[in-house]
């Protein structure tokens, strides 16, 4: 496979339909085309600002700009600010804005709020990106998982009381991760407001019939359009944030096997283990170590995911390349051939099938079997609360807590217990 090495700084391509690439030198003015064995497009899936029309808002006489222009604060000080759009973008800059300014935070639908600490202070994937409690929770009825997420970011943040609430259950979109909005709201420097309705030439009128005057700056915090503007239509055609892809990688319609995206998801864990994993699954397939199913079982696989996003999440641009951490984990594994078999790690080393089943998921489980494995890998998943804890420990306390697995498995027990009771009763 060829290599742009230092060229790549000043060039730009145009992937066509018989798999070579245009170049465009842009400091020299040169233009040709190579040939390559094999692509991986890592440019992720934001192509375009997503900028929408609001009524009035080009004779708005203050600053607009989209969130990707955003840099810093310094140049809002003093400034009221609007923000519209409460995804992860619009709640991070409200925070930070908010220390310079007074920021309005504009929302349609309302959202839930979703901490990156957990009980004990232990980071939220820690807690609960763990297998015993993915594979429990899906005996549960969609509806009891709703009350249950909803009782417990309630007892954090109370969303009705401060303007929060959203008009979907929590599962039903992708959350917001936010440690510090609830503070800013308390003291007065974020206030939420509804959707816009229109603007004046220097302020603004929500649909709840409030207006706000004097305002200086209106941030659109509302997404990305998807696509890879640099392909040919042909060969991939994004349509309404829609990527059509196997696993999130392959188009399916090409004949050959050779152009992958990667990272083009939005999971409900870390993104980078999953990213690792599908290149080792476009590198296997590009040297033909593994075959990927028929063009027909490639499409049912995606109408499959699609009707699943369908049916879970709230109708939106923002929900169509979701997905769960451990399942979609397991399904790039199973391809690659590293996916951990509990049970027959069990057989031979019990301790690491515990750890494995009731501890973290971490990317270190995909290098216990199969290609890629690696001798360090059941070490790493045994002292994984190890490296958690280290970086806390700048003081030693006489009476320390490490924790331990027995905890989980009588948690696991009562949570048995709750579904075999939940069952019963919604049978």
């Amino acid at each position: 496979m060829y290599a742009f090495k230092e060229r790549s700084l000043h060039m730009s391509l145009s992937l066509h339909v018989n798999e070579s690439f245009f170049l465009i030198d842009h400091k020299n003015g040169e233009t040709w085309s190579e040939s390559f064995d094999a692509v991986l497009v890592c440019t992720g899936h934001h192509a375009e600002k997503n900028e929408p029309s609001f009524p009035g808002l080009s004779d708005f006489k203050g600053k607009v700009l989209h969130s990707h222009d955003y840099r810093e604060p310094w140049e809002f000080v003093g400034k009221r600010i609007l923000i519209i759009g409460i995804g992860n973008s619009g709640g991070d800059m409200a925070v930070e804005l908010s220390r310079v300014g007074q920021v309005f935070l504009s929302t349609r639908r309302g959202t839930w709020i979703l901490s990156r600490i957990s009980n004990g202070g232990m980071p939220v994937d820690i807690a609960y990106i763990r297998r015993f409690i993915f594979k429990f929770v899906h005996f549960l009825p969609r509806s009891v998982l709703n009350n249950l997420a909803a009782s417990t970011l309630n007892k954090r943040i109370d969303h009705a009381m401060f303007g929060l609430k959203a008009d979907f259950p929590p599962l039903a979109q992708h959350p917001m991760v936010n440690d510090d909005l609830a503070n800013r709201i308390v003291c007065g420097s974020v206030k939420i407001k509804t959707d816009v309705k229109q603007f004046t030439s220097n302020g603004v009128e929500f649909v709840d019939g409030t207006f706000e005057d004097n305002i200086d700056v209106v941030i659109l915090a509302t997404g990305y359009i998807f696509g890879f503007p640099f392909i040919e239509k042909d060969v991939v055609d994004v349509k309404e944030n829609r990527l059509p892809f196997f696993k999130y990688m392959f188009p399916p319609d090409l004949e050959h096997k050779t152009l992958a995206t990667i990272g083009c998801i939005q999971p409900l864990g870390a993104i980078m283990p999953i990213a690792e994993l599908q290149c080792r699954l476009a590198t296997r397939v590009f040297k033909g170590d593994v075959t990927l199913p028929s063009r027909a079982q490639m499409w049912e696989d995606i109408r499959a995911k699609e009707a699943h996003m369908a049916k879970q999440y709230v109708k939106s641009q923002r929900h169509t390349i979701q997905v769960e951490y451990i399942p979609f984990m397991d399904e790039l594994a199973e391809l690659v051939g590293c996916k951990p078999d509990i049970v027959e790690i069990f057989k031979k080393d019990p301790k690491l099938a515990m750890h494995v089943f009731f501890g973290p998921c971490t990317p270190y489980q995909f290098r216990l079997t199969g290609s890629g494995r690696w001798e360090g890998a059941r070490d790493a998943i045994m002292t994984t609360m190890d490296r958690v804890r280290f970086p806390l420990a700048t003081r030693c306390n006489p009476q320390e807590s490490k924790g331990a697995l027995v905890p989980h498995l009588l948690k696991l027990l009562i949570i048995i217990a709750a579904v075999i009771l939940l069952r019963f009763l919604f049978a």
